[in-house]
Formats: C-alpha cells, sequence, structure tokens
C-alpha cells in the first residue's frame, strides 16, 4: 500500500518511514510544506494527516488532491511512533491488506 503521511515531527521522519516499511507499505513523509506540495502527493492508496502537527494551508491542499483524486484520508491527532502503527494496523484490516511476515 502507499501512503503519504503530512505532518508529524521533523526528527521522526526515518521512523515514520521505518515503521511503515517494516509493514510493507511505500511512504513519503510531508512534516514540512514543500513548494509545489499539491504535484508531490500523487496518487497513493491513503493520506494520514497527524492534525496537530500540521499546518492548516498544508492539511487543506493534502485534502482538496484526496477530494479531486478520491484518496482515503485517516486522521490523528497524535503523532507518535505508536499511534502510527495503529493506524496502519486499523487500516490494513479495513482494506484486507496481508502484512508481510
Amino acid at each position: 500500500m502507499s501512503i503519504v503521511l503530512v505532518g508529524g515531527h521533523d526528527r521522526m521522519q526515518e521512523e515514520y518511514k521505518e515503521i511503515c516499511s517494516r509493514r510493507g507499505h511505500r511512504v513519503k513523509v510531508y512534516t514540512q510544506m514543500p513548494a509545489r506540495f499539491d504535484k508531490l502527493i500523487g496518487t497513493p492508496d491513503s493520506i494520514v494527516l497527524f492534525t496537530s502537527t500540521v499546518s492548516h494551508k498544508m492539511m487543506l491542499t493534502a485534502l482538496k488532491e484526496a477530494k479531486k483524486k478520491n484518496i482515503n484520508v485517516v486522521r490523528s491527532h497524535s503523532s507518535s511512533a505508536s499511534s502510527l502503527l495503529e493506524l496502519l494496523k486499523s487500516m490494513e484490516n479495513d482494506t484486507g491488506y496481508a502484512c508481510p511476515s
């Protein structure tokens, strides 16, 4: 499953990537708003929004692209590693994705 993670802490980027790759997901992490962010999102299976650590403009851009491209959006107020892991497990159960062992 491909995921775009929006928000979170800069210092946690590598940990977010590691958690996702361990569960067999491809992930792009954006903790800061880059230029042309709407073009960088692409067409992932899901967008994960860490709402407590994302700028309003960045969140609106991600939501606009998700609506335009019919992308599933999952929101979490917490941007911790454990909350990301729980979100991934929940998304996997909802979609029937089998995590590689």
